[in-house]
């Protein structure tokens, strides 16, 4: 695979009218370059040589300092383009930086290095890998690419993939590699089977890289180490190449990019670094910490500055934000402040259920749109982890609120929720080739492609259904004895969970059979991996869906309608909404990593409970000052009205889970919030107000419709419908004309709206 590199930036139209012209006199130019600074970010551009640490919080303006201190150098004759080195974490927030500074000196950018880390790394290993064994025309690897070469090693020396996947091995290789350390002195300190293992496995890949003449992503960090460290030409040819380096989001880097930066500036000490310790939310990532906190220690002459002044949020957001993160001992003494005085207040929600929650959010941006004018788009709702999306995303549908999620898919189009429907539609249609063409070699049981094709060749040509080929594999030609023998295992696998269904299992029960019994879950346990757990919580997530569908059922009586037929008909149309998406305002849904960077008008974090935001596996590891910069984070996403909402109960596998507000409310001066519950409890020795405020929506909804005979209604999953009884207790009765069917529902539960 080709790697990304840079784009060359078209000639700028601007380029007069940002430095002037070039007759313009040298100070002149300076100083349109510096209006408009604040003296802090005026200070950070106009400073002389030597190491620069900018300390920029939230919304303070990091950018403009980075592209205006570049231009600074150029207009004073500091450096010349190709003498200056800017290195950020993406390709897209390269390209934007490489813009803002075509925007200010116009072609000159074109001859500087505006670019990341690993695209900088690659341009210089072009250079010198042959000093490391490597040709010039070097293969980089993407993550799939590595993840084969891995494989083939695995298989090589007798791994059980099955035990040892992968992916798993793959992962510790990577945080190995990340933090320096080598396939040797990884033996030395490996202490469990599995690590033994990785320790097996690390020098073999390796080896069979370089045989290939092939890099990875961590590779081309490392070997630029490992050439700047071993070749005395090298470093000092690279040094006298960037006599000035700048590097944003400095608080994300890892050990190996700490080390590459001190290889190229430790002699002229040129190193402007721009950060914010408060936002080193990414260590699952490698990413250190302790780069930003100690870069005084390595460049003891170092200037610092701090940009303070935010031009996003209202001084109530900022203030709530410096109330949570000052609780930290891992930072520098810093708080956020702004022109912009006042503000609403922080509004804080205690709802009874995770499904009230979604409920009240849903009604709150829907009034907001309507009363104030808040449009969709201006909405964010961050949550902690992935999995927590689901309620939303189902109501937001029955709400008919469009919404997309950044950073990631949709609740319903993610893999292992597809797989795991996949195997219930397999169940319920036997006939169903692309159900089985998903799912038969998921997790790989040895069902590869050229055994997929012939069961499906053989099936057209026959005449029956996959599942009645499957059932007699033995007389399908070509297949060897090892392909028969794994699709039969898994035809008796599935026949023993179709079984369940013929019984009359609940949706649920045989869901966590599939799961169970289908080897899924174990294989993605055994990858050891931050996203392997995540996908594991999405499919816990699935389960609730399923366990709240069997009680709903129950409550709402007989239905002609098979479970699992219902069930799987209710998550395709709550999956179908893409198709109302075409230019319309959407609600942005995301975790609140996948926020850092981003700004809306509102905010609203949802499931701010102990446990879940702090996560109870970063409090359990000793994470709660990170998972407290995350929240801090959350907070300065917002300019003008922040939500924090938490559920009392949460569900998970059918268990209540009784739960405390967050740690971090607790941490929200009282002054700057606005608090509200749906019933009248005491925590902490307050009394919370279940009355809320003016203007705010209710946070109890109340019942979830006020109906009566002869009311239109729809479904979300029966359609359009018409009130025919209003009972005691709730319940009514509708009919719904897409079946003809009289249906009794709980009217507080059931997913149904007035038309």
């Amino acid at each position: 695979m080709t790697f990304q590199t840079e784009s060359e930036t078209p000639p700028d139209r601007f380029e007069q009218q940002s430095l002037g012209a070039p007759t313009e006199p040298g100070a002149e130019r300076v100083e349109r370059l510096l209006a408009g600074l604040n003296p802090p970010q005026r200070q950070a551009v106009v400073h002389s040589e030597g190491a620069l640490l900018v300390i920029a919080g939230a919304g303070s303006g990091k950018t403009r300092v980075l592209t205006h201190r570049i231009a600074y150098l150029l207009a004073t004759g500091a450096a010349r383009p190709g003498e200056i080195l800017a290195i950020t974490f993406t390709n897209k927030a390269a390209a934007e930086m490489r813009e803002r500074v075509g925007d200010l000196i116009g072609r000159s950018v074109r001859a500087m290095w505006v670019t990341t880390f690993h695209s900088a790394c690659a341009r210089m290993l072009r250079v010198d890998a042959e000093r490391l064994g490597y040709s010039r025309g070097f293969t980089i690897y993407d993550q799939s690419d590595s993840l084969r070469m891995l494989k083939r090693c695995l298989r090589e020396l007798g791994v059980d993939p099955k035990r040892y996947p992968a992916r798993a091995i793959h992962s510790k290789i990577s945080g190995a590699k990340n933090q320096l350390i080598d396939s040797d002195t990884y033996a030395e300190m490996q202490g469990s089977v599995f690590e033994e293992v990785v320790a097996e496995a690390f020098p073999l890949y390796e080896k069979r890289m370089l045989e290939a003449n092939a890099m990875d992503f961590d590779d081309l960090l490392v070997r630029t180490v490992n050439a700047l460290e071993l070749f005395e030409d090298v470093r000092e040819h690279w040094r006298r190449t960037f006599r000035h380096v700048l590097v944003d989001e400095y608080q994300d880097t890892n050990h190996a990019q700490y080390r590459l930066l001190q290889l190229l500036a430790s002699e002229h000490g040129n190193l402007m670094v721009v950060g914010d310790e408060d936002q080193s939310i990414y260590s699952f990532r490698h990413a250190d910490i302790r780069n930003i906190l100690s870069f005084e220690e390595d460049f003891p002459d170092a200037a610092v500055v701090k940009l303070e002044q935010n031009y996003r949020s209202t001084q109530t957001i900022l203030s709530a934000a410096n109330a949570v993160v000052e609780r930290n001992r891992e930072r520098r003494p810093k708080a956020l402040w702004t022109d912009i005085e006042g503000g609403e207040k922080v509004q804080l929600s205690e709802l009874e259920d995770d499904h009230q929650e979604a409920r009240w959010v849903a009604a709150e941006i829907e009034r907001l749109g309507e009363e104030h004018g808040v449009g969709r788009s201006d909405v964010a709702v961050f949550y902690r982890t992935n999995a927590m999306s689901r309620i939303l995303e189902d109501t937001l549908v029955r709400f008919e609120l469009p919404y997309q999620v950044i950073g990631g898919t949709k609740f319903y189009d993610r893999a292992e929720v597809k797989d795991a429907v996949a195997y219930l539609n397999l169940l319920f249609n036997p006939a169903d080739q692309v159900s089985f063409a998903r799912i038969v070699n998921s997790p790989r049981r040895g069902i590869g492609n050229t055994t997929q094709g012939r069961l499906a060749t053989y099936a057209n040509t026959a005449g029956l259904t996959i599942w009645e080929v499957i059932e007699r594999a033995e007389e399908v030609p070509g297949l060897s004895g090892a392909a028969i023998k794994s699709v039969s295992r898994f035809f008796e696998t599935v026949d023993l969970l179709k079984a369940r269904l013929d019984a009359g299992s609940s949706v649920a029960d045989l869901l966590q059979a599939v799961l169970s019994e289908t080897g899924y879950l174990e294989a993605l346990e055994n990858e050891r991996t931050i996203e392997a757990e995540g996908r594991v919580e999405n499919l816990e997530a699935l389960v609730e869906a399923a366990i709240e569908f069997d009680v709903n059922r129950e409550r709402e009586g007989e239905s002609e309608v098979p479970p699992l037929e219902e069930f799987l008909q209710q998550i395709s149309l709550l999956s179908d909404q893409d198709s109302i998406e075409d230019k319309q305002e959407l609600v942005t849904l995301m975790t609140v990593h996948n926020a850092k960077g981003l700004e809306y008008d509102t905010v609203f974090v949802v499931g701010c409970e102990d446990g879940s935001f702090p996560h109870m596996r970063a409090l359990e590891e000793g994470g709660e000052e990170e998972e407290r910069r995350l929240c801090y984070v959350a907070i300065t996403r917002a300019r003008q009205r922040l939500y924090m909402t938490w559920a009392r109960e949460r569900r998970l596998f059918g268990r209540a889970e009784r739960n405390l507000p967050s740690r971090f409310i607790d941490e929200l001066p009282v002054e700057l919030t606005e608090r509200h519950s749906s019933v009248s409890s005491t925590l902490g020795g307050m009394t919370w107000n279940p009355t809320p405020s003016a203007g705010a929506a209710p946070v109890d909804p109340g019942p979830a419709l006020e109906l009566q005979t002869g009311d239109d209604v729809v479904h979300a999953s029966f359609g359009d419908g018409v009130v025919t009884g209003v009972e005691p207790g709730g319940v009514v009765v509708v009919r719904f004309s897409g079946d003809g069917s009289e249906r009794k529902l709980m009217a507080d539960y059931a997913p149904i709206r007035k038309r």
